[in-house]
């Protein structure tokens, strides 16, 4: 049986956690900006231009949001959630040309990061 250790997560592990998730995501998902627009993509999106093994790499590099929710012990759900993200970002990636333009917009890496703050911010507000 696996021991959850979602109750033991201080306030210092949750901020660097998070801060290491979201420079993980801007790399990934928002660190190229596109002059006199507010559109950003990321290496991922570049990385996905390869057919096929690009895809493969981005569904490898967003694993490691999931590797930080269940080194935290999130729940089933969160974990579920951060997974269809992931498998969402993939099959849409994989659609020639359109699926390269659904990539740098999805942002799959920073909808998880989102999703695994709030339910850590949610978690540390009820369990200080």
């Amino acid at each position: 049986m696996q021991k959850n250790n979602q109750s033991h997560v201080t306030q210092a592990e949750y901020k660097a956690t998070i801060k290491r998730l979201e420079e993980f995501s801007r790399f990934t998902d928002s660190s190229i900006g596109i002059p006199f627009t507010k559109f950003s993509f990321g290496v991922e999106s570049l990385i996905g231009l390869l057919p096929v093994v690009g895809d493969l790499a981005g569904l490898i590099l967003s694993g490691y949001v999931l590797i930080e929710a269940q080194r935290l012990g999130v729940s089933k759900r969160v974990k579920s959630r951060i997974i269809l993200n992931m498998l969402v970002d993939f099959v849409g990636g994989l659609i020639p040309f359109f699926g390269d333009i659904f990539d740098a917009m999805f942002k799959a890496n920073t909808r998880n990061t989102r999703i695994l703050k709030k339910h850590l911010s949610d978690k540390l507000t009820t369990n200080p």
